[in-house]
């Protein structure tokens, strides 16, 4: 097969923590051809999507001591060509948020592709419709408790209700602009106005949940069903557990009350055409849903000597041939 991946700059990502490595790595050992693009390669030439994709041929890393080592030249480019995307077997859209003008004109550009020659996973549909904070409010009794809202008296008495909460920006990523709000906090009236940019723009706020600190669980979900999970936990003074932000990684079982989650979720992803998802879970509630670019698959991998990607290359080749 011949794969797109919609990705960051190549020069960036850090092939032994991104996730869109260890997919590209597991499609080029599978056999299949590996080409990359980026939001602002795209375009449309009489009616259809197109793209300049670059072939390219990686090093892929190697475990040693639950470490990953990388080769100091890790990939090698082709010629970038400009090509239809329909052109693709399947195209990975993995660019990383916030989910800005520029990625949702993306998203209508691979509208374009016609869905019954090429896979875009995730859907430029589901990806629209599933903001990775409000898309959990479709499942509210997974929740903690939640609210949505841009006035400040709102979170306030929300927050003088349960004592403390944790108060998140809905475009956010990586746990950035994430605040922990307590009663009686001389601060919280300006923090609400910072984050709410002045009232004018709505904010998430969940109850605190104490087993935050045990670690907040990442579980990649493929096609609906969980495949493996990673847990972060906030390390120091630190009350996230991201590891965008220093949250160490422990290796951790899928539980009961998880597959429960994730049942529940099954079918509406499906439905959503979101193939590859990553949820988070903590102290047994579902806290988000990531649909852009989930990370977590390298670090799931060292801890369990599993190639991850391979599960999920293999999954989208009986896919393909199912059509």
């Amino acid at each position: 097969m011949k794969l797109a991946f919609i990705i960051d700059p190549i020069e960036l990502l850090d092939p032994g923590h991104d996730t869109s490595v260890a997919l590209m790595e597991s499609a080029q050992l599978r056999g299949h051809e590996v080409l990359f693009t980026q939001i602002e390669q795209l375009t449309v030439l009489q009616g259809k999507a197109h793209a300049l994709l670059t072939p390219v041929n990686l090093v892929p890393v190697k475990l040693l001591d639950q470490k990953y080592v990388i080769a100091e030249q890790w990939y090698e480019l082709g010629e970038p060509q400009w090509l239809p995307l329909e052109e693709m077997d399947a195209i990975w859209m993995r660019k990383d948020p916030p989910v800005d003008s520029g990625y949702l004109y993306a998203t209508y550009i691979l509208d374009l592709v016609d869905p019954s020659k090429t896979k875009v996973l995730n859907s430029p549909e589901g990806l629209r419709n599933a903001n990775e904070k409000m898309y959990t409010l479709q499942f509210p009794s997974l929740m903690p408790e939640t609210i949505v809202s841009q006035d400040r008296s709102i979170i306030s008495d929300f927050v003088k209700t349960h004592g403390q909460a944790i108060l998140k920006p809905l475009h956010g990523k990586a746990g950035e602009g994430i605040l922990y709000l307590a009663e009686g906090d001389r601060n919280i009236n300006s923090l609400v106005e910072i984050s709410t940019k002045q009232n004018k723009e709505p904010v998430m706020v969940q109850t605190y949940i104490p087993a935050a600190v045990e670690g907040d669980k990442r579980i990649i979900m493929l096609n609906g069903e969980p495949i493996g999970a990673i847990n972060r936990i906030p390390t120091g003074g630190e009350f996230r557990g991201n590891m965008a932000v220093g949250g160490r990684v422990a290796q951790v079982d899928i539980t009961e009350r998880d597959y429960e989650i994730c049942s529940a979720l099954s079918a509406r992803l499906r439905s959503d055409g979101l193939y590859f998802v990553g949820i988070d879970v903590i102290g047994g509630y579902l806290t988000e849903v990531n649909v852009t670019s989930p990370t977590g698959v390298r670090e799931i991998d060292r801890f369990n000597n599993t190639i991850l990607g391979l599960k999920v290359m293999e999954w989208l080749e009986n896919s393909q041939k199912a059509k």
